[in-house]
């Protein structure tokens, strides 16, 4: 089993050219096989940062998950813990 525990970024883009959103996350991650779980925080207690995640979220919850390489990956984020906590799926 691989797993990844750190720092990342989850970016929202409105276009291949315009970032709109980005926040920083700690992310946990875990892959057994082709199957994977990964989970995570908001690292910011702001409530101007947790408001702007969720306004996004709720726009549309596809998200670049960008890790400290610049390595990225499209996920769906699905929010819990009134948008300070989430999972994500591939």
């Amino acid at each position: 089993m691989d797993s990844f525990e750190g720092r990342a970024w989850l970016d929202w883009w409105a276009n291949s050219s315009t970032l709109l959103d980005s926040v920083e996350v700690a992310v946990v991650i875990t892959t057994s096989g082709a199957e994977w779980d990964a989970h995570g925080f908001l690292t910011s207690n702001k409530d101007e940062d947790r408001e702007g995640f969720a306004f996004f979220c709720d726009l549309d919850p596809v998200f670049m998950l960008r890790f400290e390489d610049e390595s990225t990956v499209a996920v769906t984020v699905h929010p819990t813990d009134e948008h300070r906590r989430f999972t994500l799926t591939e």
